[in-house]
């Protein structure tokens, strides 16, 4: 028999059987509970009665535990795809997920709707957050959280690096070098779209954490040197990416006079400024040196290899995911990974020529 709405229940196959609803729930749940042969007769009998299995949703609920952690970040899915260090991020989130038989739930962008209806335990956002969006809906969902690179909030856990001191040492080994005549090639400053060469008034209020700490970095060491910050050249391209950073670069380097040297705020923007170079005929680092911020993998088999701030993107993946499986994200210290200056063949000494 099938109940009144014509679907097979666990009592329909109970009956069949002639067992109670708790040994047909014990084959799907606990199979461990039953012998081979009462679990196989069970199962026979289910599917014989067309019986799909235990409502999934159902079944969270009544745990009241998903089995699953979300990651929201800035920029759509594909990204989590296509960007290195994000990539290297998520095998991170994905390596802890494994070991302790959880799902990953990527919720792109953290205004998205998707964080409200997501089914996860607990949220690692890779992200800048703003108020209103998805933390609203984490905190009214009582989610446990984790922010990865952007500004702490009160009641989450928290991994980053030290971006300001990461760009510092950027700036001071090109100006160790002889580098007077400094171009920046940043991220975007916001999502808005715009372009242009921003002033220190809008690099101060970048929207996003990670973006406003590596310009007081570079500013830190230019000015630390005697140079003014605002004689510095400052490019903004959007959005991310490689092409972004080549657009930059080119207009840096159409500046007369143009810059010696080039800090990029991530690899990729890196890559582009290298691109960028090649197709005015530059020599790197003879002509112009260029320095990057993550050292992904391609930055080694770079033509010249880059220079760059090395970060630990697969650690930093793996620690937001234990700490929020372990703490819940909102009792956890502060973690804080080392960044390391590598320096490679695309920098070199300030030419004599310029």
């Amino acid at each position: 028999m099938v109940d009144g709405s014509g679907r097979v229940t666990l009592a329909t196959i109970a009956d069949a059987v002639g067992v109670s609803r708790a040994t047909v729930s014990n084959a799907y749940n606990h199979p461990e509970r039953l012998s081979t042969q009462l679990r196989d007769r069970v199962l026979r009998a289910a599917r014989e009665l067309g019986y799909a299995g235990p409502d999934p949703v159902a079944a969270t609920l009544a745990r009241g535990r998903i089995a699953a952690l979300g990651v929201i970040y800035d920029t759509p899915m594909s990204f989590g795809f296509s960007d290195p260090a994000a990539v290297l991020f998520l095998q991170g989130v994905s390596q802890v997920c494994e070991q302790a038989d959880l799902a990953l739930v990527l919720i792109p962008g953290p205004t998205s709707p998707t964080a409200r209806v997501a089914l996860v335990d607990g949220i690692v956002c890779y992200c800048d957050l703003p108020d209103e969006g998805a933390l609203a809906t984490i905190r009214e969902r009582r989610l446990p959280f984790v922010i990865v690179d952007g500004p702490p909030h009160d009641g989450a856990g928290h991994v980053g690096i030290d971006d300001r001191a990461g760009a510092r040492a950027a700036a001071r080994h090109v100006l160790d070098l002889g580098h007077t005549r400094i171009g920046v090639v940043p991220m975007p400053l916001d999502d808005s779209g715009w372009e242009g060469a921003p002033s220190p008034e809008r690099q101060a209020v970048a929207r996003y954490h990670g973006v406003r700490e590596r310009f007081a970095g570079y500013r830190d060491a230019v000015e630390a040197a005697g140079l003014q910050w605002e004689a510095m050249a400052v490019e903004e391209r959007a959005p991310y990416g490689r092409d972004a950073g080549r657009r930059s670069a080119a207009a840096l380097l159409a500046r007369r006079p143009r810059p010696t040297a080039i800090l990029a705020m991530s690899d990729e923007m890196a890559a582009g400024t290298l691109d960028a170079a090649a197709e005015l005929g530059l020599d790197v680092p003879g002509d112009l040196s260029v320095v990057g911020f993550d050292d992904i993998p391609s930055a080694a088999l770079a033509r010249p290899a880059l220079t760059t701030v090395r970060q630990p993107h697969l650690e930093k993946g793996r620690r937001a995911a234990t700490m929020l499986l372990r703490q819940g994200g909102t009792r956890s210290e502060p973690v804080e990974l080392p960044t390391e200056l590598v320096v490679r063949s695309s920098t070199g000494p300030r030419p004599r020529t310029p």
